[in-house]
């Protein structure tokens, strides 16, 4: 029975969920609650290396961009805060671990999971809050949802848990056990978060009680992060296939095979197109509705990072050590970059600038120049 109640707690789910990108900031993962990985930003057909800033280990974590300024971590167990502009660093925060992790910025506060086994809540001054102690280390990053108790963060981990809690407090509010690793983040939608793990299920829960609504069997573990749309939900998985799952009924609508080479990167979603790296050394784009191939983007390296889509162009990075710009209509190359080493990070977008991190240590800024 839909009673007033639920009208109102629906509301409150549907309101919090932003556009699918905003120009002027990218504040999680994917920029956004469904983990879409599309911006509004319109950039031009050329770039140029803006700055660089170098930490003590590789960046395997994406960046979160938010009033000016860089939040990302490192692999020298540190998040940092950099200026947008200069690339200047503002405050850096040692955690007990890699953090591999890409930051959440929200409410005036920066939550971050580590290697150390914890989730970091920090405030943008870079001053520790408050920590939550998982039983494992944390590679995926943190969503959020707002209930009528207030905002709640989640996080998944090598505990084989998805922990909910409290923003303001990090006190629990709920965890749902799973078979094994959970190295991807949590996509949030309709009151629901749906997430994959190396169980080789799709998990769909109730974001109010934690409480299982269905799972999905995906045949292989998944190690990339869930992108949904519509309520459909698209990943790919350790056993060479990318799959596009209807989450009300629980089925699979389409899967996508090409070569045996597994799938790391997570998805982009726009309203006719799907774009995803493989450990082929290629980035694929298919056809939403079918599932089929609309090009291929040969790259020399396996593209575990996952493509940011903006307007019409696709920005992504490779192992072969290059940063790409693509055409989303062709998949023809419209401009790349060589840094040199393996670029596993994925790439965040605002105001006409990239931001990505390398496996040498690097954090690299490209703005735009020239025609659009």
């Amino acid at each position: 029975m839909v009673t007033r109640k639920s009208i109102i707690a629906a509301a409150i789910f549907c309101l919090v969920l932003p556009p699918l990108g905003a120009a002027s900031a990218w504040p999680m993962f994917r920029g956004n609650q469904s983990l879409t990985g599309v911006s509004q930003v319109e950039l031009p057909a050329r770039l140029k290396a803006a700055w660089s800033f170098k930490t003590g280990g590789p960046v395997k974590s994406s960046a979160a961009i938010v009033d000016g300024k860089v939040f990302v971590g490192s692999n020298d167990e540190h998040v940092y805060a950099l200026d947008l502009k200069s690339g200047q660093r503002i405050w850096a925060f040692k955690t007990g671990g890699a953090v591999e992790s890409s930051p959440l910025v929200l409410e005036n506060r920066v939550f971050v999971g580590s290697s150390d086994g914890s989730l970091h809540a920090l405030g943008l001054d870079g001053k520790p809050l408050w920590k939550y102690e998982t039983g494992d280390k944390i590679l995926g990053s943190p969503n959020y949802f707002k209930d009528s108790a207030g905002t709640r963060i989640i996080i998944g981990g090598y505990d084989y848990k998805l922990h909910c809690l409290d923003a303001g407090t990090g006190k629990s509010n709920w965890v749902y056990e799973t078979g094994s690793y959970i190295n991807g983040s949590p996509a949030v939608f309709d009151g629901k978060t749906v997430f994959g793990g190396c169980d080789a299920l799709l998990h769909v829960i109730a974001l109010t009680s934690g409480a299982k609504v269905k799972e999905v069997e995906a045949g292989a573990y998944i190690a990339a992060s869930v992108a949904i749309s519509g309520n459909r939900a698209y990943v790919g998985h350790y056993e060479n296939e990318f799959l596009c799952i209807d989450l009300e009924r629980g089925t699979n609508l389409w899967t996508y095979r090409d070569k045996n080479f597994p799938y790391f990167s997570s998805p982009a979603v726009t309203e006719d197109r799907i774009v995803f790296g493989g450990r082929d050394k290629t980035v694929h784009c298919l056809n939403r509705a079918d599932g089929k191939a609309v090009w291929k983007f040969p790259t020399r390296g396996k593209v575990d990072s996952s493509p940011a889509v903006c307007e019409d162009k696709v920005v992504v990075g490779s192992d072969d050590g290059r940063l790409y710009m693509i055409s989303l209509k062709t998949g023809k190359e419209i401009w790349s970059y060589e840094i040199g080493p393996p670029i596993g990070s994925s790439p965040a977008v605002v105001d006409g600038t990239i931001v990505v991190g390398a496996d040498d240590g690097n954090v690299y800024a490209f703005s735009g120049e020239g025609k659009k």
